[in-house]
């Protein structure tokens, strides 16, 4: 390509009408993970910063005054923070006397959500977007490049180029007509649809209420809230939590009519919550916290909130985030997901490449044994995703 390559030390040496002009094109779907205030409310909290392993290295393909192309990326000194585990390589390249750190991430930080890696109008472009991450990684010593949570056609894009393939799975629910939630129930089995009226009516049981804030109606109050949630959480699950308090006030203010924030309130103070942001066609769930323990409550507020709102607002699917095969038997399908490896050692990307061969083949049979185990009903018509 005749485009040249330049990286961007912080997404705020791009305007956002021309990264979000890439990211987020008119007539597709709006993804808010690689929107510019997304990615720069990351940056300017100190959440995606080289301080916490995540230095912005954004690659933008210009021809002339004209950006073309780009990618959200970041150099890392670790590998947290982005679900799609690489430990094991790690552990491998270093214990025969490799260097797999730092490498180059193109991704959303923290978000194990799909969408556009390679933001480009065609795949020339994408295609350009990829051979620069190669020359970037070669000329500067990187072990490798990961492009992670991509969409499918990006990923055999990758394949074509020769990067490792590589799948996961996550579980989503899918508006497939029902309507409402009573439809939604309608398409369970007797004993699923049973046992989930039965989780939602526990989990209000302690007189327990829900709220739906959105748009500006977003408050400080609502965020101090939710902070405590979260770190209260995340420092008895995996430690300390990736996103800072200022985080969560820098995106309110620039893309408040993007999120969702599901709170559960009881006697006046509110003790849980979920973060939700709001594509074009889907809702995604991304973080949940609790100050007080109740049955059923993280299913009612991550998972059956999210329904309803999804039903009330026309959203075709709802992404409820990583792991959790007890999502199943709440309604939410397995599915697949994608990312693509390029790895600069001939040794390690062989011995990389056969594991994945393999890994991609079990995980096709987990998705094929997963959907036969879903809990709607036999032979029952359920209209189109």
């Amino acid at each position: 390509m005749s485009a040249d390559l330049k990286v961007l030390k912080s997404i705020k040496d791009i305007a956002a009408h021309e990264w979000d002009a890439l990211a987020n094109p008119a007539g597709q779907a709006f993804n808010p993970f690689v929107a510019h205030a997304f990615l720069k409310a990351l940056e300017e909290s100190g959440s995606a910063a080289i301080r916490t392993g995540w230095q912005p290295v954004h690659l933008t393909l210009t021809e002339g005054d004209q950006v073309i192309g780009a990618s959200p990326a970041f150099a890392k000194t670790h590998s947290q923070g982005e679900y799609v585990f690489d430990y094991g390589w790690a552990d491998a390249f270093e214990r025969a006397g490799g260097s797999y750190y730092p490498k180059l991430q193109i991704s959303a930080p923290f978000t194990p959500a799909t969408g556009p890696r390679l933001l480009a109008a065609d795949d020339e472009t994408r295609r350009g977007l990829l051979a620069s991450a190669e020359a970037l990684a070669r000329s500067n010593g990187l072990s490798s490049v990961h492009i992670t949570f991509q969409t499918e056609a990006e990923w055999k894009l990758c394949a074509e180029a020769g990067w490792l393939s590589r799948m996961d799975r996550q579980f989503h629910w899918m508006d497939r007509g029902y309507g409402d939630f009573t439809g939604f129930l309608a398409s369970l089995n007797s004993d699923k649809r049973k046992n989930l009226r039965k989780e939602r009516l526990r989990a209000l049981e302690p007189g327990i209420e829900i709220e739906w804030v959105t748009g500006k109606d977003l408050k400080e109050i609502h965020w101090d809230a939710f902070f405590q949630f979260y770190t209260d959480t995340g420092n008895r699950k995996w430690g300390s939590p990736y996103l800072t308090r200022r985080f969560f006030s820098l995106v309110s203010a620039s893309m408040n009519e993007h999120i969702l924030l599901v709170m559960a309130k009881r006697e006046g103070r509110y003790i849980a919550g979920a973060l939700n942001f709001i594509g074009g066609d889907t809702l995604y769930g991304r973080n949940w916290g609790a100050i007080e323990h109740h049955p059923f409550l993280h299913f009612e507020v991550c998972y059956y909130q999210a329904i309803d709102f999804a039903l009330a607002k026309g959203l075709k699917r709802v992404e409820a985030g990583a792991q959790g095969e007890h999502k199943l038997l709440r309604g939410y399908e397995p599915v697949a997901t994608y990312s693509s490896h390029y790895i600069t050692h001939a040794g390690l990307r062989r011995a990389v490449g056969d594991y994945l061969d393999r890994e991609r083949a079990a995980i096709g049979r987990d998705i094929e044994a997963l959907s036969e185990a879903t809990p709607f009903r036999k032979n029952l018509p359920r209209g189109t995703e």
